[in-house]
C-alpha cells in the first residue's frame, strides 16, 4: 500500500490529462487558482497520464475516460499497476459506453468520478476540488491487469461463512447495503455471483457524484444476473431485484414495504444517506432485515445500523484489507455494532446461503 507522505503544510500536487484543451485548461486554472494545490503537469492523452505520474509522483491525477490512443480505463489499469497513485475521473459524458468505461476504471482502482466543470457553474467546480481534496490523501494499492488487488484477502478464520444458521436464513425478508469511495467495486463482487431467483429485495445506498446514479444502476444490471435499476417513489421491492437511491434522496422502506423517497436534509453532507435506509429497514422488518457496510469515508450508515443490530438483524462489515477506505466499516465495527467482519467473497456466500436447491427446485426463505 502507498502511503502519502506529503505534510499538511504541502500543496497537493495535481497532474491534469483531458484530450481537450479547453476542458485541460480549465482544470489546470481551477487548480492553480485554489490555495494548497500544485498543477505540475498536464496532458492530452491515457499514455501522457502514464508517462506523468511516473515521471512526476504526483499526489493525484485526473483523467478523462474517452481520450485518444489510450483511454481513461487502460491509463487507469497501467497506474494502478506500475505506480499507483489516487485517480479521479472526470467527464462530461453520459453515453453508455463511456458510463461502463467510467465504472470499470472505478473497478480498476480508480477512486471517484466527477463531472467536468464549468466556470457558469461554481457547484460543479467546487465538487472537482473537493473530490481532489479527498482523494489526494487515500492511500492505494497496487492491481492486476483485470483489476484485482495484489494483495490475495485470506479468508477469516473465525466464522464459517458458507453455513449461515438456519433461524437466519428462514427470517430475512430485506437486506439494506450502504457504501461510498471503492463501493461500485464491492457492490460488483458481492451481487455477481447472485443467482436470478434471489429471494430478497437488496436496497443499496451508494454515495456517487450527482448524475452518474443511473450510469451505476446500469453497469451494475450488467455485472450481475439481478436487476438492478434506480429506486422509484412508491415502488414494491421484489425478490430478484436491487434498488439503488436515486441522486440527492434518501431512500427509506414504510411501514408497509414501499420505497419512499425524501429531500429530508443531508447527513454530514450527504443525501442519499444510509441511516435513513437502516433506520427505515429496523422499523419496518427489525430482526428480519440484514444490514451490509462496505468501503467508504465518514460514518454514514452506522447510527441507523445501530438501530438494526439492537433490534436483532444481522449487520455484516467489509474487512479492512479489501477496503479502499475503511471508514464506515470501520467505524461499525468500532462501535461493536456488527456481527461478523468478512471479505467480499464470504458476503456473496452468505448472501448466497438465503436461497437453497433440493434437487432442481429452488427454495426461497420468505
Amino acid at each position: 500500500m502507498q502511503k502519502n507522505n506529503r505534510s499538511s503544510a504541502d500543496n497537493i500536487r495535481v497532474v491534469v490529462v483531458d484530450d481537450s484543451p479547453t476542458a485541460r485548461e480549465l482544470l489546470v486554472t481551477l487548480f492553480r487558482d485554489m490555495g494548497g494545490m500544485e498543477v505540475v503537469g498536464a496532458g492530452a492523452t491515457g499514455e501522457d497520464a502514464v508517462q506523468l505520474v511516473k515521471r512526476l509522483r504526483p499526489d493525484v491525477v485526473t483523467i478523462d475516460v474517452r481520450m485518444p490512443k489510450m483511454d481513461g480505463l487502460e491509463a487507469t489499469r497501467r497506474i494502478m499497476r506500475e505506480f499507483p497513485t489516487p485517480i479521479v475521473i472526470v467527464t462530461a459524458s453520459v453515453m453508455r459506453s463511456d458510463m461502463d468505461l467510467t465504472f470499470e476504471a472505478l473497478r480498476a482502482g480508480a477512486l471517484t468520478v466527477v463531472s467536468k466543470p464549468g466556470m457558469a457553474d461554481p457547484e460543479t467546480c467546487d465538487r472537482v476540488i473537493q473530490a481532489v481534496r479527498l482523494m489526494s490523501d487515500v492511500p492505494v494499492v497496487h492491481r492486476w491487469d483485470g483489476g484485482e488487488k495484489a494483495q490475495d484477502v485470506p479468508v477469516s478464520p473465525d466464522w464459517d461463512a458458507w453455513h449461515l444458521p438456519e433461524d437466519i436464513r428462514r427470517r430475512i425478508q430485506r437486506i439494506g447495503m450502504a457504501s461510498s469511495t471503492g463501493g461500485p467495486e464491492a457492490l460488483a463482487k458481492i451481487l455477481g455471483p447472485l443467482p436470478a431467483s434471489f429471494p430478497v429485495p437488496i436496497l443499496v445506498v451508494q454515495h456517487i457524484t450527482r448524475g452518474f446514479a443511473v450510469g451505476l444502476a446500469e453497469w451494475l444490471d450488467s455485472m450481475t444476473t439481478l436487476r438492478v435499476s434506480l429506486a422509484g417513489h412508491g415502488e414494491i421491492p421484489r425478490p430478484g431485484t436491487v434498488l439503488l437511491a436515486p441522486d440527492d434522496y434518501h431512500m427509506r422502506v414504510s411501514r408497509g414495504g414501499v420505497i419512499e423517497l425524501c429531500k429530508e436534509p443531508p447527513y454530514k453532507g450527504v443525501r442519499p444517506s444510509a441511516n435513513y435506509l437502516f433506520h427505515s429497514l429496523t422499523e419496518a422488518y427489525g430482526s428480519r432485515s440484514m444490514g451490509i457496510i462496505l468501503t467508504g469515508m465518514g460514518d454514514d450508515g452506522v447510527e441507523g445500523l445501530t438501530d438494526l443490530h439492537q433490534a436483532g438483524g444481522l449487520v455484516l462489515a467489509q474487512e479492512e484489507q479489501s477496503c479502499v477506505v475503511y471508514g464506515m466499516s470501520g467505524e461499525a465495527v468500532t462501535r461493536n455494532i456488527v456481527d461478523r467482519v468478512l471479505t467480499l467473497d464470504q458476503i456473496a456466500r452468505v448472501l448466497s446461503q438465503l436461497v437453497r436447491r433440493q434437487g432442481d427446485e429452488v427454495v426461497a426463505y420468505e
